[in-house]
């Protein structure tokens, strides 16, 4: 007869062991799960937004899948003219294939290839206003587009000076422009865009697409600043330019599917201007001046009773100020409805 060689005082304590090891993984598992229902509950759709961002970024240069419905694609969500790890504002609105830009930040272009957006599709675009970081890639849009493949006449709208900008655009380019037309065979550039001054509020353009009107907004000392509203088939969005809270803005924006609006963080304007230029107390005036708090968009948003609100154009840009906890905390107070975080490449219907 063959006998155990452990005793059963051993069998005990092996089987205390077992016991315990099972006992304290259940505890971190408990407790991680409770963790986890308090992030929910705290952070409201959180969560939510910050999947869905991972979720609607295309792959670099492949077009996003065909939809009938009105697309909004952030090309750019920084505030500013610096480089910074979000790119410079621009926008675009896909109507039936056709492009609609709204603002042209530098590397609008690249963000549009990024995107999976063709440029050849640009079929007009639109400046709030002439900040660097809202005109600095305007030209090249034009040139990059054309040069892409582009046959179709641009109409360029903005308040002054998108005329004279696209005159001494080409002057600048001239040799450029003049070669390849003479030896890739290009149309005549000058032809394909139709420059728009404007600076008045109300109806700019319309097409089969769209139709879109310009409202003045309150940029500090850059006058005169606009925000704009546009009509598609399937949807009203507004983008709120460069502002600080206003109730222009609001009446405009009054009942709209998808408010897009610029946003701040004071706490966070103050250790930007200590860090990157300290006692410079003219930067941190216009900053806070010429802009809206987190705390004030959700409040501007519940106003206008828009369906859904989309930050972007953040400052600071980067850093431990631009998480998107914070600024869902500050909105989430006074809005209900649907709001999400804004990041470059992010689809949006």
């Amino acid at each position: 007869m063959t006998t155990n060689p452990i005793m059963p005082g051993a069998i005990a304590m092996a089987d205390s062991n077992i016991w315990k090891l099972f006992s304290r993984i259940s505890r971190i598992v408990r407790r991680n799960v409770a963790r986890f229902l308090i992030a929910v509950l705290l952070f409201g759709n959180a969560a939510t937004a910050i999947a869905a961002d991972d979720a609607a970024k295309p792959e670099p240069g492949k077009a996003p899948p065909a939809s009938n419905k009105t697309r909004l694609i952030l090309l750019g969500t920084a505030a500013g003219p610096t480089p910074k790890p979000r790119n410079q504002p621009a926008n675009a609105l896909i109507v039936n294939d056709q492009v609609y830009i709204v603002d042209a930040g530098d590397g609008a272009a690249r963000q549009l290839f990024l995107s999976g957006t063709s440029l050849k599709n640009i079929k007009a675009i639109f400046i709030t206003h002439q900040h660097s970081d809202h005109n600095a890639g305007y030209g090249n849009l034009l040139l990059l587009s054309w040069a892409a493949g582009r046959r179709n006449v641009i109409d360029t709208y903005g308040p002054p000076p998108p005329e004279k900008m696209t005159k001494l655009f080409i002057e600048m380019n001239e040799w450029d422009i003049t070669l390849r037309e003479k030896e890739e065979h290009r149309p005549d550039f000058a032809s394909l865009v139709r420059a728009h001054d404007f600076l008045n509020e109300g109806p700019i353009y319309s097409d089969e697409n769209v139709k879109v009107s310009a409202f003045l907004v309150d940029h500090y000392g850059a006058k005169p600043a606009y925000g704009f509203r546009f009509e598609t088939p399937d949807k009203v969005i507004v983008f709120s330019g460069d502002t600080a809270p206003n109730q222009n803005l609001v009446h405009r924006a009054k009942g709209a599917d998808i408010l897009v609006h610029e946003v701040i963080n004071e706490e966070g304007i103050s250790e930007l201007v200590n860090r990157i230029d300290p006692g410079n107390a003219g930067l941190k005036d216009h900053l806070v001046r010429a802009h809206t708090p987190s705390t004030e968009a959700g409040k501007i948003a519940t106003a206008a009773q828009v369906k859904k609100l989309v930050l972007t154009h953040f400052a600071p840009s980067g850093g431990p100020f631009d998480k998107d906890e914070l600024w869902l905390k500050d909105v989430q107070k006074d809005f209900k409805g649907t709001v999400i975080v804004g990041h470059d490449l992010m689809v949006i219907e």
